[in-house]
């Protein structure tokens, strides 16, 4: 076989497997945004479990209370627009039950990590923390809010990847029920492609 030869035979090799490769390097690439799609959404479903079983005690009062006959205001706060992005941000109040409280980092709550007798759990998104302006980030993160031993606010991040979170309060449109219902609405971002719109539905089960 002469030069001639060899480079015929190299250039249809070429050929061959030029498609091959790029079929390849096309699945490759696939998997990887499928791997990551499927942990942003996993990472989301964390989140709307913390957020749902907050939103379903924001309200609750202890039976033993020696505080069932105060009216107690803002059990639950939606503060519009005050997070990254003009995320919204949750606030809930509740007393603890006879049984095991956690918060949502899956500390437990006490009577010392409450005021004026309310536990507090709250969400928002927030900017990545040492991140510098600038420089590109996969949105901002999610952050849990409660209150440490001495009754102050702890902030504590959950996750990033966060581009939004929107809450509204949905109307019943059937008069008959009359527990509140809210709609939680996530876009989890890689930060270069993927940006998943998710949204869960919650009812609260002890408020007015």
């Amino acid at each position: 076989m002469n030069l001639l030869e060899c480079l015929v035979a190299i250039a249809l090799s070429m050929l061959l497997l030029n498609p091959l490769l790029k079929i390849s390097a096309d699945l490759v690439a696939k998997q990887v945004e499928y791997e990551k799609r499927q942990l942003l959404i996993s990472e989301a479903e964390r989140a709307f479990e913390l957020m749902g079983r907050a939103i379903r005690m924001a309200g609750y009062r202890n039976i033993h209370s020696q505080q069932q006959g105060k009216s107690a205001e803002h059990f639950i706060e939606i503060q519009k627009k005050s997070g990254y992005r003009g995320s919204d941000t949750l606030i809930v109040q509740h007393e603890l039950s006879a049984g095991v409280d956690f918060d949502c980092i899956g500390n437990t709550l006490n009577l010392e990590r409450t005021k004026n007798g309310l536990a507090r759990q709250g969400f928002l998104v927030a900017r990545q923390a040492g991140i510098a302006k600038g420089m590109k980030v996969n949105g901002g993160s999610l952050i849990c809010q409660s209150l440490d031993r001495q009754g102050r606010i702890q902030n504590t991040t959950l996750m990033n990847g966060v581009n939004y979170l929107l809450i509204q309060e949905l109307a019943n449109a059937n008069t008959a029920l009359t527990q509140k219902r809210f709609k939680v609405s996530l876009q989890m971002t890689d930060g270069a492609l993927l940006n998943i719109d998710l949204e869960r539905t919650f009812s609260a089960r002890n408020l007015p």
